[in-house]
């Protein structure tokens, strides 16, 4: 009880409400609503069941881990990424992020070719720890199948099944 005291005091001392919409940056305009883990989940992103992230605009969508998946992984210390202009396929592991605590492949949402790496995280893995949603992005990639978007989970979908894997374990 203590801890979720001074977890609503600390939230409204950043002036951070579930209710509330502000815009966190341009690449992501939505409100963003905390799970009971207290983990950041953002509205207008779509989410896979092995943690990662995807926000779709226009031709191009942006994948990286979830907050939820870096919270439990610890300080982040190395980024491992794969090169522009190759492709990436739905549900196969583009790269690893390897933390203090264990090493963890990273699977692809969606099928397409990659357009961008985020070369930040070569020098600043942490920026996954920091900043999941914006500047610890992973990969931009074109879809080559934008129907694939679809099967993944939204907000309120990815919150129910994050409280359910967290109460399971």
């Amino acid at each position: 009880m203590a801890m979720r005291v001074w977890a609503s005091s600390t939230a409204n001392a950043l002036k951070l409400s579930s209710s509330s919409t502000f815009k966190t940056s341009s690449l992501y305009p939505s409100a963003f609503s905390f799970s009971k883990c207290f983990s950041t989940v953002l509205d207008g992103l779509k989410y896979a069941p092995s943690h990662e992230w995807v926000k779709h605009d226009g031709d191009v969508a942006t994948i990286g881990i979830t907050d939820h998946a870096q919270d439990h992984l610890g300080e982040v210390v190395f980024v491992e990424l794969p090169e522009t202009g190759g492709a990436v396929t739905k549900a196969s592991g583009f790269g690893a992020v390897e933390s203090v605590k264990a090493t963890s492949d990273i699977n692809s949402p969606i099928s397409g070719e990659i357009v961008e790496v985020n070369t930040k995280l070569t020098d600043t893995p942490g920026l996954i720890n920091s900043s999941p949603y914006e500047d610890g992005w992973m990969i931009k990639v074109k879809p080559s199948s934008p129907a694939e978007l679809e099967s993944l989970m939204d907000p309120k979908g990815y919150t129910k099944f994050c409280e359910e894997e967290d109460a399971a374990h």
